[in-house]
């Protein structure tokens, strides 16, 4: 038998209670190991819960839970930074192996945890902290780790890509496509981590480090949200045969010194319709793995909700059980420094959209920006009549910062009326 120390009981706990409750029997049946959930630590007692729980495993102090001497395992789904970083680094020093899917934590403190699970010979597993239900974590850690991975990039969070399909699919504005996420639960009350893509960042740093060996810190992470995505956009991008996806890219770059430096970033994206990430639609998630052996590879599925994202926890949760059983455990890798290349240094395509007075000339004047800064345009659409029109530009691949450069030129020529948007693109050349 092996009792477990359930730190919160929210919506992912109470999934878990469940699972362990109905998938018992035959998880011992498979295993040999038997789960008891021996006590749980919640915010308030008074709150009803969708669970049951016998009397006397309820508690208020977390600290109580990992410190009791008959809890030989510990499960964090509490969430933030503190206090679940100290829970968690007192259960290891204890020699108790934990579940966590704790995504903040982890992309902030990741390095710290990994250190203090090798140093105490025990668990720490985290499947369950990016993209729900879907097994990336350990195929990354494990089946992954002899590969030399390039690239990771993926749809990692769900309010963002449901709301893009509502808008690519059915013509919905951008304010509607979120009123329906928060009615059927997908976005909370205040939906800022999820639309400005600080949810994403987290989630990318811990692919990042896992993907690279690398120490990524959310911080790390450059940003931008789906927030300013207009129909517009959407409208023009399928045109070109293009899909707008939030994305999540995690990539190894050469430096002029010969060595490697780890770009991530987090931005709505113009996706072909030809790749596999297009098609990923509604809330689920996918993550989209490019290695040099074993090519690409792509897990799909729900990232979110309780029962997926309880289904990983108790993945987890078996393994840490039986091999706790067994006295071993599953090494993490060691982090190392690399370089963090800064977002000015990106090199990629994009999509401009820009409103411009319709007369001879601004073209001309146009063109001569972007040669000015080295911008080499791909390919470019005009529409519209009378005293306006609209240039749809995408670039061959160019630098961050000299498309930075150019368009702060280009906002100053007389001709022109508005960048309307700019977007960052993949499988443009």
């Amino acid at each position: 038998m092996v009792r477990v120390g359930l730190l919160g009981c929210g919506n992912v706990g109470a999934a878990l209670v469940q699972l362990v409750e109905d998938r018992g029997g035959e998880i011992t049946a498979r295993t040999g190991v038997r789960l008891e959930l021996g006590r749980v630590a919640v915010r308030s007692l008074a709150r009803k819960r969708p669970v049951h729980l016998d009397d006397g495993v309820l508690t208020v102090d977390a600290a109580e839970v990992v410190a009791d001497p008959n809890v030989d395992l510990v499960v964090e789904v509490m969430g933030g930074i503190e206090p679940a970083r100290e829970l968690i680094l007192a259960a290891l020093a204890a020699g108790k192996p934990v579940v966590t899917a704790n995504k903040e934590l982890l992309a902030n403190h990741g390095a710290e945890l990994f250190a203090a699970a090798n140093a105490a010979g025990v668990d720490l597993l985290f499947e369950a902290a990016v993209a729900g239900g879907i097994p990336i974590m350990r195929p990354l850690r494990e089946s992954l780790v002899g590969e030399e991975v390039r690239r990771v990039m993926g749809i990692v969070n769900g309010t963002t890509n449901f709301i893009l399909t509502q808008m690519s699919e059915h013509g919905t504005s951008y304010a509607e496509a979120l009123a329906e996420a928060q009615q059927l639960g997908y976005a909370e009350r205040d939906p800022t981590a999820d639309v400005e893509g600080y949810d994403a960042g987290a989630k990318a740093a811990i692919l990042a480090s896992l993907a690279f060996g690398a120490k990524v810190v959310a911080g790390d992470v450059y940003h931008e949200g789906i927030s300013g995505i207009t129909p517009t956009d959407i409208d023009f991008a399928r045109r070109l045969g293009y899909v707008i996806k939030l994305l999540a890219i995690a990539e190894l770059v050469g430096e002029p010194d010969g060595t490697e430096a780890v770009a991530v970033r987090v931005h709505p994206t113009m996706v072909p319709l030809s790749h596999p990430l297009a098609g990923v639609r509604d809330s689920f998630n996918a993550v989209f793995v490019e290695g040099a052996a074993v090519g690409d590879l792509m897990f799909y599925g729900r990232g979110a909700g309780g029962d997926p994202t309880g289904s990983a926890v108790l993945g987890d949760l078996i393994d840490a059980a039986t091999n706790l059983g067994k006295g071993t455990h599953a090494s993490l890798i060691s982090l190392v420094r690399r370089p963090i290349r800064p977002i000015d240094e990106l090199l990629t395509s994009y999509y401009l959209n820009l409103d411009v007075h319709d007369r001879p000339g601004v073209l001309r004047a146009i063109a001569e920006v972007f040669e000015r800064h080295g911008v080499s345009i791909r390919s470019m659409e005009q529409e519209g009549t009378g005293d306006t029109a609209r240039l749809i530009l995408i670039t061959h691949e160019a630098r961050e910062a000299d498309v930075q450069a150019t368009l702060e030129d280009i906002r100053g020529l007389d001709v022109i009326l508005n960048v309307t948007s700019v977007l960052r693109v993949i499988g443009a050349e």
